[in-house]
C-alpha cells in the first residue's frame, strides 16, 4: 500500500528523517521528575510535523503527571518502526495503517474504549472503525481517512459542450462522457488511471460490481477469477483500446493538471493541489455499475499502542487527546475530520468539494479489503501488481480473465 494512501496530513516524507519534537532531547518511557514520558512516533515532516508540535507541546502544558516525547521517522517510518518492536524498544503511542501486518505488536483497545461509553466510539463513523480492527479486535483509534472520488476538468467539459457528472451517475455515463471528451487532434482525452494501479486501491471497483479480489477467507478462487471482477478489468481495458482513457505512471493527477485529461479517480489529497494550482474543478461520487451502487477503498490512519509500553492508560489518555474534537478542528485545513460532531458543525456533508468523501465513506461501511482477510497479502499484492501491468501496458493488454486466473491458480 503506497503512503501518500493513508493519510491526508501526509506530505512530502522526507527519507531518512528523524527529529525529536522536545528541546531538552529525547526521553525514554518511564517516570521522570514525577511524570510518566510517552513517546509518540509519526510519519510526518516538514510544516505538517510544526503542527503535530504544537499539539503535543499544549497537551504538556495541560498536564502535571504525564509528558508526551514526540519522534518523527519520515520516509523510514516502517523501517524504524519495525527495528523498535524487534528490539522491544517501540514507541508507546504509534501512527499505524497496516494494522494487520503489526496486529501482533499492538495493544487492544476495546476495554479502554468501553470505558469512555458508546458515545465516544459512535462519534466516529462506522467505516473508520473496520480499517482500525482486525479479527475483532481494534487497535487503533481513527485519526484520518480519505476515500476515493472522480476529479473532472470543468473547464475541458465547457470547451466540449459536455454536461457535468450528476449524482447517481453510473460507469456507462463515464464511458461517454470520456468518450465525447477525447479528441485525438488535440490529444484531449476523457479518463486517466495508474498503468500499474495499488491492487488495494483497485479492488474498490470490484466491489462496485459485487465482486472482490479474495473471499470472506482470504482465497482468490471464485473471488479474483469471477466474473464480476473480470467484467471490471474488461471495461477499463476497452476505454484504453477505443483512446477514451490513458494509462499513467501516477495517479492521473499531473495529467489532469495539464488540462488534457477530463476525469481520473483519485483521493481528497487533490483538493489542496488543484487550488494551488488554479485549477477550475469538480467531484462526483465513484460511479454504480449494474444497478450496484458505487463504493470506495479507504486510506486511514489511527493511533496505536504498543503491546509491550508499560504506560497504557497514560498512553490512552494521549490518545483521546490527539483525536478529540479540538485536534479534529486544528487539523481541519489539511485534513478530513474523523468525527462525526465536527464535520456536522462545519457541515462538511454538504461541502461541494469534501462532502463527496463522507458520501463514499458511508456507502463503503460493508466492505473489507483484502489486505484485510489474507495472511499473504504481501506476496498476493506484488503478483497482482504485475499483473495489472500486463493487462492494462497499452503494449500487451494481456486478455484479463486469462491473467487473473493465472494468479488465482498460484494461490489455490
Amino acid at each position: 500500500m503506497k503512503r501518500k494512501s493513508l493519510l491526508l496530513v501526509s506530505g512530502l516524507l522526507l527519507a531518512g528523517l528523524f527529529i525529536t519534537g522536545c528541546s531538552s532531547g529525547e526521553k525514554k518511557a518511564g517516570k521522570d521528575d514525577g511524570k510518566v514520558n510517552i513517546r509518540f512516533s509519526t510519519w510526518d515532516s516538514e510544516k505538517d510535523l510544526d503542527n503535530q508540535q504544537k499539539l503535543v507541546d499544549d497537551f504538556n502544558a495541560s498536564q502535571d503527571k504525564i509528558n508526551v516525547t514526540l519522534e518523527a521517522y519520515g520516509g523510514e517510518y516502517d523501517t524504524k518502526i519495525s527495528a523498535g518492536i524487534g528490539a522491544g524498544d517501540a514507541p508507546d503511542v504509534m501512527y499505524m495503517w497496516n494494522f494487520p501486518h503489526y496486529k501482533d505488536a499492538l495493544e487492544p483497545l476495546d476495554g479502554l474504549i468501553e470505558k469512555e461509553g458508546a458515545d465516544y466510539k459512535d462519534n466516529f463513523y462506522e467505516t473508520l472503525w473496520n480499517y482500525n480492527s482486525v479479527d475483532g479486535k481494534t487497535f487503533g483509534i481513527p485519526i484520518g481517512f480519505t476515500t476515493h472520488a472522480v476529479y473532472y476538468n470543468k473547464d475541458l467539459f465547457d470547451q466540449k459542450k459536455v454536461e457535468y457528472p450528476k449524482e447517481g451517475w453510473t460507469w456507462d455515463d463515464l464511458q461517454k462522457t470520456a468518450a465525447k471528451l477525447t479528441d485525438k487532434e488535440t490529444g484531449d482525452v476523457g479518463y486517466a488511471f495508474p498503468g500499474k494501479p495499488d491492487p488495494y486501491d483497485f479492488e474498490m471497483y470490484a466491489w462496485g460490481n459485487k465482486g472482490s479480489f479474495t473471499d470472506d477467507k482470504g482465497k482468490l478462487q471464485g473471488a479474483l477469477d469471477s466474473p464480476a471482477t473480470i467484467e471490471v478489468f474488461d471495461s477499463f481495458q476497452k476505454m484504453l483500446k477505443d483512446g477514451s482513457a490513458i494509462a499513467t505512471e501516477e495517479s492521473g493527477q499531473t495529467d489532469m493538471e495539464s488540462g488534457k485529461v477530463g476525469m481520473f479517480t483519485y483521493g481528497a489529497w487533490g483538493l489542496k493541489s488543484f487550488k494551488e494550482a488554479g485549477i477550475n474543478y469538480g467531484i462526483a461520487e465513484v460511479p454504480s455499475r449494474n444497478g450496484n451502487e458505487g463504493a470506495s477503498i479507504l486510506s486511514s490512519s489511527g493511533l496505536a499502542i504498543s503491546k509491550d509500553s508499560k504506560n497504557k492508560e497514560a498512553a490512552f489518555e494521549f490518545v483521546k487527546y490527539w483525536t478529540n474534537e479540538a485536534a479534529n478542528e486544528y487539523r481541519l485545513e489539511y485534513e478530513l475530520p474523523v468525527l462525526k460532531s465536527v464535520v456536522k458543525k462545519h457541515d462538511l456533508e454538504n461541502d461541494e468539494f469534501k462532502g463527496v468523501f463522507y458520501k463514499m465513506l458511508q456507502k463503503s461501511e460493508a466492505y473489507t479489503p483484502s489486505s484485510f482477510k489474507a495472511e499473504n497479502w504481501s506476496d498476493i499484492s506484488s503478483d497482482l501488481s504485475l499483473s495489472f501491468e500486463r493487462i492494462f501496458n497499452p503494449s500487451t493488454l494481456e486478455n484479463p480473465k486469462d491473467v487473473l486466473k493465472e494468479v488465482t491458480n498460484k494461490y489455490k
